[in-house]
């Protein structure tokens, strides 16, 4: 009983140190240049990088040092500082781009002391340390998105050639821009998407536009899932494809030389980004037709993510391309795997999708630097032909099995056609002129298999099978 006892004292006194093991930052000094009054934020691994986090301002500790109390996870916790968003992130001894701190936290109370060298935007970093390509531009600092209400940096590559050509050129929509292009932006390294496509461009590529959409940063988690996850939340990734397919690529179809069919179109993004490029491809196959997976934060939305893609049929020929490594969690393979799986019962190919795991592979900007170059090889071989063309769009109609409405793909929005749905037996149930972006009311039709043909002027009739459920 007694060494039951002392048990029991004994857990009663080590009890509080489990429960109240805190990791606690401090910063020992700021720049002598930093603004009168700034707070200084941490983001960090713990928050999602949220930079304007309000609930993660350093407590000034009067002696001109500043300090936090944290509660990670165990293991490694990367972090930054900033003055309340990554435009005024810090920055190295130099004024340039300062890599992640880093500690690892085993769950027992820790102190961390580091300093605060600079801030980019105050330390000559944003103006004289760029390392975006001169064929990089910010297309807007103000973009406004009207699904969502709200503004956004959008970035924009254009080939080595296009000043100095008249083509068109396919595009790929990145998300989280801020890490795409720039390492001063960037608040863990960038992709060097632009420096990848200026090389290939060199060795014979045809090349390729690049539009670029800042993340939301408290936003992001919100815009880039449209299911909602009770902890972190989410809810607007609707919203946010449609900014992409009705407002942006309209605007850039219209202000710059592309090939805007779905055969030229492709999104790409990674962690949560993967997660709304997948999205954003099976919701919207008649605009993309590419998607970019990478190291996808499939886990956010359960088992929706394949229950999406399983019950969105193909529409037309396609690429994804799925890249995860192999130090990361192994449930991010796993849901690559099975979201891979559920394209198979949409319709896919297996020669439609690719599933790159590299063993050295991290959750990290490099490595999906070190990955970009061949998956967008993959993803646009024979986008675009000898002839400097884009190959013929394949017709089809989507939703497929239909609705009360459906929506043909492959033809222009203005573009009129002529339109007949025929049954099996032959009875005719449609024979009109549409347009390209008129919806085609199937809700009278029954239950059964029916031909949808199209002609446009001066063209053969094409054909595509519909059912009705």
């Amino acid at each position: 009983m007694k060494k039951l006892f002392s048990s029991i004292c004994l857990l009663l006194l080590l009890a509080p140190a489990v429960l109240f093991s805190q990791l606690t930052i401090v910063v020992t000094a700021i720049p002598g240049n930093t603004p009168p009054g700034s707070s200084i934020y941490i983001a960090g691994t713990f928050n999602n990088w949220n930079s304007s986090d309000a609930t993660k301002i350093l407590a000034p500790q009067g002696n001109g040092q500043f300090s936090i109390t944290l509660n990670p996870p165990v293991g490694t916790v990367k972090y930054k500082f900033t003055r309340g968003g990554w435009s005024t992130v810090e920055g190295n001894a130099s004024g340039g781009f300062q890599p992640d701190h880093e500690t690892t936290y085993n769950g027992q109370p820790k102190t961390v002391q580091v300093a605060i060298l600079s801030w980019e935007d105050l330390g000559g970093g944003s103006s004289g340390n760029s390392t975006a390509a001169s064929n990089v531009q910010i297309l807007d600092d103000d973009f406004y998105i009207p699904q969502l209400n709200r503004h956004r940096r959008i970035w924009l590559y254009l080939p080595p050639d296009y000043a100095t050509s008249t083509k068109n050129y396919p595009v790929l929509y990145v998300h989280d821009a801020q890490n795409v292009f720039d390492v001063q932006t960037s608040f863990s390294g960038e992709w060097e998407v632009d420096e990848s496509l200026n090389n290939l461009f060199q060795q014979g590529d045809y090349g390729c536009i690049v539009v670029g959409i800042d993340n939301g940063e408290g936003e992001r988690l919100n815009e880039y899932s449209p299911w909602v996850n009770p902890q972190y939340g989410g809810g607007q990734g609707d919203e946010y494809v449609d900014f992409l397919v009705n407002t942006l690529k309209p605007y850039i179809d219209a202000n710059y030389r592309t090939l805007p069919g779905r055969l030229t179109t492709g999104i790409m993004g990674s962690s949560m980004g993967g997660l709304i490029s997948m999205y954003g491809f099976s919701e919207r196959q008649d605009v993309f037709s590419k998607a970019g997976v990478f190291s996808p934060a499939f886990w956010f939305a359960d088992n929706n993510p394949a229950n999406h893609v399983a019950s969105h049929p193909k529409q037309g020929p396609a690429r994804v391309y799925f890249l995860a490594g192999g130090d990361e969690p192994q449930y991010v393979t796993d849901d690559i795997l099975q979201v891979s799986n559920a394209m198979n019962t949409a319709g896919f190919t297996a020669s439609e999708r690719f599933v790159k795991l590299p063993s050295d592979g991290e959750h990290s900007e490099w490595f999906w630097a070190r990955e970009f170059p061949e998956a967008y090889q993959w993803l646009f071989a024979g986008a675009v032909s000898a002839g400097h063309e884009a190959p013929s769009e394949e017709f089809g109609v989507y939703p497929n099995p239909a609705g009360s409405w459906v929506r043909l793909t492959s033809v222009k929005t203005s573009e009129k056609i002529k339109l007949q749905i025929i049954g099996a037996d032959g009875k005719v149930w449609r024979n009109s002129t549409v347009t390209g972006s008129d919806p085609i009311w199937t809700g009278d039709l029954p239950k059964g298999v029916y031909v949808v043909k199209v002609k446009k002027a001066g063209q053969k009739w094409l054909s595509a099978k519909l059912v009705r459920q």
